[in-house]
Formats: C-alpha cells, structure tokens, sequence
C-alpha cells in the first residue's frame, strides 16, 4: 500500500512539473509573438508611410497600382494587429486556450481518445510534442475547441466520460475509449461548435502494416528497408521530414 502510495506521489509531482513546463512555453510563445508582431507592425507602417508618398505623387496610371499595394499593407497590418491583441489577450487570461480531441491508432488501438488541453498559441505544437519519441506514431487531431475557460471545459469532458476512462486505476490519465460520435454529439448539444475530422488519417500506421504484408512476398524489398534502417541517422532523418 504504501508503495502505491508513493508511485500516486510521484506520478503527481510528474505531473505539476509537466504542467510547469507547459506554461512556460506558453508564457514563452505569447511573448515571441508579441514581439514579432510588434517589430511586423513597425515594419507595415513604414512601408505604408512609403506607399502613401508614392499615391501622392503618382500619375492617373500608376495611382490604382499604388492603390492596391497600400490596401494590401493595410490588410496585413490588420491582421498583425489582430495577432498581437490575441496574444495579449491569451497570455492574461490564465484560463484561455484549446481542447483538443486526439488519437493514435498505431500505438493504442480502434475508439481511444486522448481529450486534453493547452494553453500555446499554437496548439498543434502540443500535439506534436506528445506525438515523441515516447510512441511509436504521431497523433491525429479529430478537433481543437478554443475555450474561454479550457480547464472547465476539459473537466466537464472528462467527467461526462469518467467509465469510459482507459486507465481505472490513475484518474489523471486522459484517454478514453469510446465512440467518437458519442464524444462529438455530446459536444454540440452544448453548443460548441468546431471542425472535426472524424476519419483518423494514421498515415505512418498503415504504410507500415502496408509495407509489413509487401515484406512477406519480397524478400528484394525487405532487404533495401533493411540497408536503409541500417544507414539512416534517426536524427538527421527526423529533421529531414521536419523540413518536408
């Protein structure tokens, strides 16, 4: 018993650390993108400022093209604008960000879902991390709900789906198994509405079992995987497609 307790204790602390670490990414991303969209605004303004003096001074031919180029700087100053305010907006509200609705075929199976949140600017980045070294494929996104209050949000799902809980015995694990549908109606009936992907694309997954069945037939094909694993620098290939 007292061992249990102790393997709860450190699954806990793990996990405050990992909420830690989460933060400060976010903190850190709402910060770079302040920045980056500030130094593009003052970028946007000068080059507008020029195409204002080149309206100004320009004949009845060329006044439409300047024209259109400063419409086009003012949209996207707008939109730079509006990037910077959401990320002021997201880095002071501590309760602002996505759930998210993920799977991964290849490592758990058929109609198990991971539902978390994360409060990044760029949720993906999130899903990217969780798809590491620690599981043999990447994961696909079914939907991304932003919230207001995502803590809440993520809370109320999972007790809605507390029986359909993977792991019975440590409650901070947030996978569950159930139909997607299911997960996707209850949604709706309170109103929010998202994009969802329901098939789950698992495209390492299956060129894998694809290539696993071609294997048994030709021997020629198996023995060219096995040079190229052989060969290959994990570490190199995975910026390789990265960069892809």
């Amino acid at each position: 018993m007292a061992q249990e307790l102790r393997a709860m204790e450190l699954e806990e602390q793990r996990e405050i650390r990992e909420r830690i670490r989460e933060e400060e990414k976010a903190r850190k991303e709402f910060e770079k993108a302040m920045k980056d969209a500030e130094k593009e605004e003052q970028t946007l303004k000068k080059l507008i400022e020029k195409a204002e003096a080149q309206v100004s001074r320009a004949n009845e031919e060329q006044k439409a093209l300047f024209q259109q180029k400063l419409e086009e700087l003012q949209g996207k100053l707008e939109a730079a604008e509006e990037k910077n305010q959401r990320a002021i907006s997201m880095a002071q509200q501590t309760k602002t960000g996505n759930v998210y609705i993920i799977s991964n075929v290849g490592s758990f199976g058929e109609d198990v879902y991971k539902i978390g949140m994360t409060r990044r600017l760029e949720p993906l980045d999130r899903v990217r991390e969780l798809g590491d070294a620690s599981v043999p494929f990447e994961f696909d996104v079914h939907a991304m709900i932003y919230s207001d209050d995502a803590p809440a949000l993520e809370r109320q799902l999972h007790k809605k789906f507390l029986k359909n809980q993977l792991n019975k015995i440590n409650p901070r694990k947030e996978f569950f198994r159930l139909e997607l549908n299911d997960l996707k109606n209850h949604i709706e009936n309170m109103g929010i509405n998202c994009k969802w992907t329901l098939l789950a694309e698992a495209k390492q997954y299956r060129e894998t079992l694809k290539l696993e069945e071609e294997m048994k037939t030709n021997k020629s094909m198996e023995a060219e995987w096995k040079r190229f694993q052989e060969v290959t620098d994990p570490v190199i290939y995975d910026e390789v497609i990265e960069e892809v």
